[in-house]
């Protein structure tokens, strides 16, 4: 059984607290899906084809969950400015030049539609872009703002010690 994590997000910039408060919901969703999907699958006698499909649903109930994790993780502290000299500024310069190119091909991978999560995957660092994270804020064409706007307010320290305990 997986426990729902308590998020208290300060006020951010440019992302409400109404939207916020309205993510959260959602996140409590995926926890009790996850949950009751797992309670389903104690049961021995579910017809094969049934486990197969709550197998299935369970990745995208279970995965939805702990994206929703990343992301308020990253924001629940408030901002915090991303420091080029840590390790995770190093490697981000090593491996694209600079933190205006990581970025911008951040942006465009975002802002792309993606099939499917990223099933045990390590996130380093994540970002929502269902329209639910953005849409009564920005409206459909504001993934840009959206996305610098949930930059602004990323803590980079957590996401430093994310990437420190990933290595």
């Amino acid at each position: 059984m997986y426990i729902k994590k308590e998020f208290i997000i300060p006020i951010l910039i440019g992302i409400s607290q109404k939207n916020i408060e309205e993510h959260l919901k959602l996140y409590d969703g995926y926890v009790n899906n996850t949950n009751t999907i797992l309670r389903l699958l104690d049961d021995t006698s579910i017809d094969v084809y049934i486990r197969d499909e709550l197998s299935r649903r369970f990745s995208f109930e279970y995965n939805g969950m702990r994206n929703h994790e990343y992301y308020f993780s990253a924001i629940k502290e408030g901002p915090h400015p991303h420091d080029p000299s840590s390790k995770l500024g190093q490697q981000i310069i090593k491996q694209w030049g600079s933190y205006e190119t990581w970025y911008s091909a951040f942006i465009t991978l975002a802002k792309t539609r993606q099939i499917g999560h990223l099933n045990s995957c390590q996130y380093i660092i994540g970002i929502d872009m269902w329209e639910h994270a953005y849409v009564a804020d920005y409206q459909p064409s504001g993934k840009t703002n959206y996305i610098n706007d949930y930059f602004a307010n990323i803590n980079w320290t957590y996401i430093e010690n994310h990437y420190i305990n990933f290595i």
